[in-house]
């Protein structure tokens, strides 16, 4: 198979869809890979790692789309990457179709096979390709809010972990999943304040045993998530459907009542985020102020640790690459149904329930 490699050009988008490393993995099985000069840069690989790697280097990202049979990518395509897909092409990305109808529109209208990163089910009913950059998005929530809260940066001016005498920083962490995990990590290293809530029993119970008292568990509910969003310094927001519109948890009114300086970071605003005052931002420009109050909502977060991130990535994805190369998108998703559940449009139409429900349009089973 042809595989595709084009540079992101997201705004301050460094990653990579493929490492030199991967590329001669998927060289060495027998497959053809094409990659756009200077793709790698960000993550230090310059285009002589990728042809000794076994690549051919494209001079544009034209070249890279015409010739493919597969295009393999980090982030949604932009308007200009859509309009160079073709009918019977497969896309292989994270897409984050439910709260970006534009791009939906613009792939339904290509006809190719998009095949979700996020969507991807594994068989412990986990999401692998999602996880490596979860871990790194919880990790970066954390240092980032930090930085939020210095008072150059218009927060509060809290020290998340406090000195002897002071009181830490209270971090209120919505969702105990891999983000919120791995949020609670950090946010314990800095010697914070840390309350997670959650709704899940089995969440709660992996928290208490694994933090004991280094973060206090707490039953998700409206009333709950009010009364800790009001009395915290720092609110991560670390809720996944997966496929869906992320739930709004934080109301306009729970923002108002927050005091001045506090900071919000909107790990869910791929999905549309978990907050009502939460719009994407870029790593340009990366915070505004709503009542007050610092709103971090980085759409790409892992993209400023690109090569930790893209490395952390192509572990995970570069088997589920192989398989499709190997055996065909159509073959590949017979022998493996949570590689199917990825995929949220085929040929016009889309694949996946909650990508549908999400956007308003009929739903068409895969098979």
């Amino acid at each position: 198979m042809k595989i595709g490699v084009p540079k992101e050009i997201k705004v301050h988008e460094y990653r990579v869809g493929l490492t030199p490393e991967s590329v001669a993995e998927v060289v060495r099985q027998g497959h053809q890979v094409c990659v756009e000069t200077q793709a790698g840069a960000g993550i230090g690989a310059d285009d002589e790692a990728y042809r000794q790697a076994g690549a051919t280097i494209a001079s544009d990202a034209e070249a890279v789309f015409s010739q493919s049979d597969l295009i393999i990518k980090v982030k949604e395509p932009q308007a200009v990457e859509r309009a160079r897909l073709r009918q019977g092409q497969v896309l292989f990305t994270y897409l984050h179709l439910a709260p970006d109808p534009d791009q939906a529109e613009d792939i339904l209208r290509s006809g190719v096979t998009a095949i979700a990163y996020e969507t991807i089910i594994d068989a412990q009913g986990g999401l692998p390709l999602l996880k490596p950059m979860s871990q790194v998005a919880g990790r970066m929530a954390v240092q980032a809010g930090a930085t939020a809260l210095e008072r150059a940066h218009g927060g509060r001016g809290v020290l998340l972990g406090g000195v002897p005498g002071v009181a830490p920083g209270r971090v209120v962490i919505l969702g105990g999943g891999t983000v919120g995990y791995n949020a609670a990590q950090m946010a314990v290293g800095l010697r914070a304040d840390v309350w997670v809530l959650d709704t899940n029993a089995r969440v709660l119970e992996a928290l208490d045993r694994d933090f004991s008292s280094a973060v206090q568990p707490r039953f998700s509910s409206a009333l709950a998530v009010e009364q800790a969003v009001a009395e915290a310094d720092l609110v991560i927001g670390a809720v996944l459907i997966p496929g869906a519109a992320a739930p709004k948890l934080v109301t306009r009114q729970m923002v108002a009542a927050m005091r001045k300086g506090s900071v919000l970071v909107d790990v869910a605003i791929d999905q549309g985020g978990c907050f009502e005052t939460s719009r994407p931002t870029t790593h340009a420009d990366p915070t505004y102020l709503v009542d007050g109050i610092v709103h971090y909502c980085v759409a790409n977060m892992p993209g400023a640790v690109a090569r930790t991130s893209t490395y952390a990535l192509n572990n995970a994805t570069l088997p589920y690459l192989l398989k499709l190369a190997g055996l065909g998108w159509e073959k590949a998703c017979a022998q493996d149904a949570g590689l199917a559940l990825g995929v949220n449009v085929h040929e016009g139409k889309i694949t996946h329930p909650a990508v549908a429900t999400a956007l308003g349009l009929p739903f068409t089973p895969l098979h």
